[in-house]
């Protein structure tokens, strides 16, 4: 069984990720801390698969934390604030949960550690598909027509569906690509990608502001499906500390 350590300061925070962890049962607390020094004597002489790691902590931050980390084992971040989304993902964590996340969103980012570490003991054939990653976690090259145009993702803005086929906006321009908007939501971060409709997955670090049902993306006014509002505003605007 995987094992894992919580580094929270704050009690109610602690007690939900305690019960969560308890409740999903395939993986093992080993140890919970109010701050990341506390934590790192921990890592000296013990190892853990994952860690769950709140931002905003004493003594030194939990992004502090993770540059000083010998080993990194998968981190998943845990806070209030969207606007560290970006700078958790470009330090490589697995996932990202804003305060308050309910019990299926953490399963869902457990189970996507979980499946990732059983990736690295299978790993799938290498041969370029119609779009994949390269050794870069920021890179997709996507396959427009007859050629391989490389996407950073930290440049997309959002993709919305055209039937069979994707449109990605980008910060540089659009591509369509014959991939379904389901591939995309399964195979990006949702740390950071959120999907507000059937028709559209955003890239929450772009929103300039949430009115009512709409997102504002750049120059696009983008909707909210009821389906997905409560997901979004809980998941992703709501956090509290």
């Amino acid at each position: 069984m995987s094992t894992c350590i919580i580094i929270e300061d704050q009690p109610p925070a602690q007690r939900i990720l305690q019960k969560y962890i308890r409740d999903f049962g395939q993986i093992e607390l080993l140890a919970t801390f109010s701050d990341a020094l506390s934590a790192l004597e921990f890592l000296k002489q013990d190892a853990v698969d994952v860690i769950f790691l709140d931002i905003h902590l004493p003594k030194i931050s939990g992004i502090e934390f993770l540059k000083i980390l010998p080993t990194t084992p998968k981190i998943i971040l845990t806070t209030a604030f969207a606007d560290y989304a970006l700078q958790g993902y470009e330090l490589d964590v697995s996932d990202y949960l804003l305060k308050p996340f309910s019990f299926e969103r953490f399963v869902k980012a457990v189970s996507k550690v979980l499946y990732q570490g059983e990736a690295e003991l299978h790993p799938q054939s290498t041969s370029i598909n119609a779009t994949q990653s390269t050794p870069s976690n920021n890179i997709l090259f996507v396959k427009t027509g007859k050629e391989y145009q490389k996407i950073d993702t930290t440049t997309i803005q959002f993709i919305k569906s055209n039937g069979d086929y994707t449109q990605i906006f980008t910060t540089t321009g659009k591509y369509l690509v014959s991939q379904p908007l389901k591939y995309w939501i399964d195979k990006l971060p949702t740390a950071i990608f959120c999907q507000i409709h059937k028709s559209y997955l955003i890239n929450v670090p772009h929103i300039i502001k949430v009115v009512g049902n709409q997102v504002y993306i750049s120059d696009q006014l983008l909707p909210i499906g009821r389906t997905y509002k409560e997901t979004f505003v809980n998941d992703y605007l709501e956090g509290k500390e």
